[in-house]
């Protein structure tokens, strides 16, 4: 019971906490005149994946590198294959292949990229994290200077920025809100890592397993309240772009940080079979946006079967 309510305080905590960070970070942002392209291209996207960042971190530094890679690969898996399909199920979601095709691509390379590293060296460490910050900071600085002249994604990037309004309208308390969030970001995740720990050994499954399962979903409910919040208000470029811009975060920036601050062993019961979904996932969602125009309920359906399938392998391994 203890564990329990760690784990759903941490991910309330996680929660408020990130919501926190982006609202208080744009609100200085915007009163330092940087652009809504800039804004929606860097903050809003690593601001929505701070959860997942402060709770590998955390998870690694307590030697627990099944919750920390874990809780990557199951968000990623799991932004595409549970997320986006429940958000698809309730609203069937227009694509502009224009602006997907880039983006998703590069997920798919970096996903790629994360597998052949990982089973190669069988662990991230701090050359590899540096390699994917650096990765994450060139794709920032071509993207911004793509967009800035107008190019397909240049307007779906500018309503990320809008995605969190309103902001504190004044300096000092936009800066509180940045300050408080990360606070209760920390918090959150010391929780969530505690009781993730602790179920992991009362339930006789491996950190892996709740890694990729529980505090991975937890850690993506801020993608999911994004994702249908738009796609209600008919901006499914923003909703689709969420969940991309969230994965390519994941694998460069939060893997990148959290090995830099302390390497991350490849867990032995992180095999092909979750490698595959990862890559599979992301091919999934690129051939479903671009061929299309469309994601549809049969679509949407699929996804959450093949979720529902993977979920199912991982209980029964």
């Amino acid at each position: 019971m203890e564990a329990a309510i760690q784990i759903v305080a941490g991910l309330m905590l996680l929660a408020i906490g990130g919501e926190g960070v982006v609202r208080g970070a744009v609100g200085v942002a915007r009163r330092l005149g940087l652009s809504e392209l800039l804004i929606g291209l860097t903050l809003v996207g690593f601001g929505t994946s701070t959860p997942e960042l402060m709770t590998s971190i955390d998870a690694a530094l307590s030697g627990s590198p099944g919750i920390a890679l874990g809780n990557v690969l199951g968000s990623n898996i799991g932004n595409i294959l549970l997320i986006l399909a429940i958000v698809v199920l309730i609203r069937p979601l227009a694509v502009n292949p224009a602006a997907i095709r880039r983006d998703g691509t590069l997920v798919i390379a970096a996903s790629i990229a994360l597998t052949a590293m990982a089973l190669i060296f069988g662990e991230l460490n701090r050359w590899i994290g540096a390699l994917l910050v650096i990765s994450l900071a060139f794709y920032l600085l071509a993207i911004w200077r793509i967009e800035r002249s107008g190019g397909a994604a240049a307007h779906m990037h500018e309503a990320e920025g809008h995605t969190h309004d309103p902001v504190p309208q004044k300096l000092w308390q936009s800066a509180l809100f940045a300050l408080g969030g990360l606070g209760l970001l920390i918090w959150g995740a010391d929780l969530l890592v505690e009781g993730a720990i602790v179920t992991a050994r009362l339930a006789g499954v491996s950190e892996t397993v709740i890694g990729l399962t529980i505090v991975a979903i937890g850690t993506s409910l801020p993608e999911l309240v994004a994702t249908l919040a738009a796609a209600l208000k008919g901006r499914s470029d923003v909703a689709i772009g969420n969940i991309i811009g969230s994965n390519l975060y994941n694998i460069l920036g939060i893997l990148g940080v959290t090995a830099l601050i302390q390497p991350i062993t490849i867990p032995s019961d992180i095999g092909w079979v979750d490698w595959g979904a990862l890559i599979g996932s992301a091919c999934l969602l690129l051939a479903f946006a671009i061929t299309g125009k469309r994601l549809t309920r049969l679509e949407g359906a699929t996804l959450l079967v093949g979720y529902c399938a993977y979920v199912a392998f991982l209980i029964v391994r």
